[in-house]
């Protein structure tokens, strides 16, 4: 390095060209209510993120090689047959030294990125209240708030994703401090792959909803489950004029989520806090379109049915209902694949991913009323700045959850 503080060293040089991992956290989006960060903290998510690009590019391959070697030859010598499910997969696979020290890294990883966004947000908490108060402001009629809701059992009884307290968790009046840990960790846990306000999910589903139903001009939205708003305000953005409901049981979300979009400039998303199962205070036919993004695997099989009835619902004649999710485990995916999916389930707090990926979707749709030869099905693959993000997905491809691209699988209620 020169005295300029140039890099001169053509190994050094060379490295830098060839370096294929996430960008600088500086980079992320600073909208008005995202924490500050100190420099520390800065780096510290950077080491995350740099770890979990090396754990899923590097690191995974090698249990597949695992797998191919070692796992499924010793399991056929064993029982004289293949595997049968991705349940067997998963135990034979459990007991590999390379796949534990892969999932102990990537359990770790999880851990240290939760705690190092809680040292963020909770040594900030009474500034980010009152930021959050202030943003909100005159507006706070676009927050609805039910202090007596009783929270399912599936958002209750776990920390998703490691996350203490998950997404309800209030310390004090007025608390934002777990949806703004969720949205500062974020990078770290993409590695930036769903973009500069980690709203690229979002992004990705409104493009879809125009390129594929150009025709399609909502009046009314509905988004469940919509935590802290970074999916559901880039839908609020491309549909202008159309008022946006987004739903949640967590208030520390809504809160956030109004904040956000205050400071965004966006004005037409109301934020009402409810159980999605049941929303008696919105009319039948009232919403042209139901929709949520990676949500419904974190309810539950029986919850997930009632969702389904209530959008039939909610919709109006000819309204589309549309949600967003990793792949379900069809027969067209190798079993390997299906239990390296399944850690989620066992190993990150997400215990209803295992059940809701194997259930029928379109069945469940049908079974809510939603005619058979009106379902939809699609991909989407988030909606990134690829000057800032040069190595982010390019196509709606599937690769079993290891980019950030989904499904979306919905139906068209009929018009009698």
């Amino acid at each position: 390095m020169d005295g300029s503080g140039n890099i001169t060293d053509a190994r050094a040089q060379a490295a830098l060209a060839a370096y294929d991992g996430p960008p600088d956290y500086r980079v992320v989006g600073q909208h008005g209510i995202y924490p500050t960060l100190t420099h520390d903290e800065i780096e510290r998510f950077n080491f995350l993120a740099q770890m979990n690009r090396f754990l899923a590019g590097k690191v995974m391959p090698g249990v597949k090689t695992a797998f191919d070697k070692r796992v499924a030859p010793t399991f056929k010598a064993e029982h004289s047959r293949d595997f049968k499910d991705r349940h067997e997969v998963r135990k034979a696979l459990a007991k590999d030294p390379y796949w534990q020290l892969w999932s102990a890294l990537r359990r770790s990883t999880m851990e240290t990125r939760q705690q190092a966004g809680r040292w963020v947000t909770l040594r900030q908490r009474e500034e980010l209240v009152e930021r959050a108060a202030a943003l909100i402001g005159a507006d706070s009629d676009r927050l609805v708030l039910d202090p007596d809701l009783k929270l399912p059992r599936y958002v209750e009884a776990i920390d998703h994703h490691c996350m203490p307290g998950s997404y309800h968790t209030e310390y004090g009046p007025g608390d934002v401090a777990n949806a703004a840990n969720y949205d500062c960790g974020l990078f770290a846990t993409t590695g930036g792959m769903l973009g500069r306000f980690n709203d690229g999910g979002g992004q990705a589903v409104a493009r879809w909803v125009k390129k594929n139903l150009p025709d399609f001009k909502p009046k009314r939205i509905l988004d469940i489950g919509c935590g802290l708003g970074h999916n559901v305000l880039p839908i609020a953005q491309a549909y202008p004029d159309a008022e946006v409901v987004a739903v949640d049981v967590g208030a520390p979300m809504l809160r956030y989520g109004l904040a956000r979009a205050q400071s965004l400039g966006v004005k037409n998303v109301t934020f009402v806090q409810a159980n999605v199962e049941s929303l008696p205070q919105f009319a039948d036919g009232s919403f042209d379109w139901v929709q949520s993004t990676m949500f419904l695997h974190e309810t539950s099989y029986a919850s997930m049915q009632r969702i389904f009835k209530e959008s039939y619902r909610l919709l109006a004649p000819g309204g589309i209902v549309a949600h967003v999710e990793q792949p379900q485990y069809a027969a067209t995916m190798p079993l390997f694949e299906q239990a390296m999916r399944d850690w989620d389930a066992f190993y990150n707090a997400e215990p209803f991913w295992t059940k809701m990926h194997e259930v029928d979707l379109d069945a469940w749709l049908v079974a809510a009323g939603f005619p058979a030869d009106s379902l939809i099905h699609g991909g989407v693959t988030a909606v990134v700045d690829k000057s800032v993000f040069p190595d982010a997905a390019e196509d709606d491809g599937e690769d079993y959850g290891r980019k950030a691209a989904w499904h979306v699988v919905g139906a068209r209620k009929e018009v009698k």
